[in-house]
């Protein structure tokens, strides 16, 4: 009877586990795909940049020493030094780049480690002194004034004033000031003048304020 248990438990069907259902999983957040760098060559290869400005900067030909024309010279530095009365160290005025007879004019000091103030000012941290700022603006503006469309035939002029000068940045060695001085208000009789003025670095305020100078004999 045993014998034939066994025989009908290897003739009797087996039922198999059904296979289990597939459970979908949808992410809550979109995966990431990095592209293989075997099939892109070009992203194996390592480019450094020195700055951020650097790599978002277009791409030129011309090389960069080649790129950048200089200042123009309407008046030089000869022609300058004919009309002011200012010499070393106190020629603060290097180059007129633009000059408007009776209105304005905008010139240069090429500010380098060489100047004579650098060394107590400071030694560590050169910065150009902002009174020598000013003093250099007011040369500029002292071109417009002893020109004869405004000061006839008079050779010096001497600050009355300033009022409302701001510094916004630190000069140092290394820029180059641009300045505009413009004639805003003038009393020829008396031989005073009203002036606006500011300096530039990199095409930003460094400085500006303005100005209330006497024209001497």
């Amino acid at each position: 009877m045993a014998a034939s248990a066994f025989s009908n438990a290897l003739l009797s069907p087996v039922t198999l586990p059904s296979k289990p259902k597939s459970i979908s999983f949808q992410p809550r957040f979109p995966l990431l795909k990095f592209p293989s760098t075997r099939s892109h060559p070009s992203l194996s290869k390592t480019t450094t940049f020195c700055s951020s400005d650097a790599a978002d900067a277009p791409k030129h030909d011309t090389p960069i020493e080649l790129r950048y024309p200089a200042f123009p010279t309407v008046i030089d530095i000869n022609q300058i030094r004919d009309i002011l009365p200012h010499r070393f160290p106190f020629l603060l005025v290097d180059r007129v780049i633009e000059y408007t007879p009776g209105v304005s004019a905008v010139a240069i000091k090429n500010v380098t480690i060489n100047d004579n103030f650098f060394p107590g000012h400071f030694p560590e941290r050169p910065i150009m002194p902002g009174v020598l700022m000013v003093e250099a603006m007011a040369q500029v503006g002292g071109l417009v004034m002893l020109q004869p469309e405004v000061g006839g035939s008079r050779e010096n002029f001497f600050f009355a004033g300033i009022d409302k000068v701001r510094f916004r940045k630190p000069v140092i060695a290394g820029d180059t000031l641009v300045m505009r001085m413009t004639l805003t208000k003038l009393q020829k009789r008396f031989g005073i003048a009203k002036m606006e003025g500011k300096a530039y670095v990199g095409g930003e305020v460094v400085c500006e304020g303005e100005f209330l100078m006497m024209m001497g004999s």
